[in-house]
């Protein structure tokens, strides 16, 4: 059984990359056009073109690059100051085990200098 073909002249992605700049990029979606700035959705800025381009819309509201593994609500990408990328909060150091000074893990000050 075959998919029917969309009306001629209507695109055939519900989704789509129309431009790619070195500040971002924009989607397509439903009629309307959302930017994606590379500040505020970094996972894009060493992306491919074709990985940028590999879009899908699994369920309304949702979009995935399949290449990147990358998901992101469309309320995201039109509000991104109301989903910050950095938490606030520190680390607590007391809750990461370190496997010794050097290695890349969190070592508290103090214990850095007994070494």
């Amino acid at each position: 059984m075959s998919k029917k073909s969309k009306k001629r002249g209507s695109g055939t992605s519900e989704v789509e990359v129309n431009n790619i700049s070195r500040d971002g990029f924009w989607l397509l979606l439903d009629g309307r056009e959302l930017f994606l700035s590379f500040k505020h959705f970094p996972w894009f800025r060493q992306a491919t073109v074709q990985q940028v381009l590999t879009v899908e819309l699994p369920s309304p509201g949702h979009l995935y690059w399949p290449d990147l593994d990358v998901d992101l609500a469309v309320e995201s990408i039109e509000h991104p100051r109301r989903f910050p990328l950095v938490s606030k909060v520190r680390p607590n150091y007391t809750l990461h085990p370190t496997a010794g000074v050097g290695s890349g893990a969190y070592v508290t000050r103090s214990r850095a200098r007994r070494g």
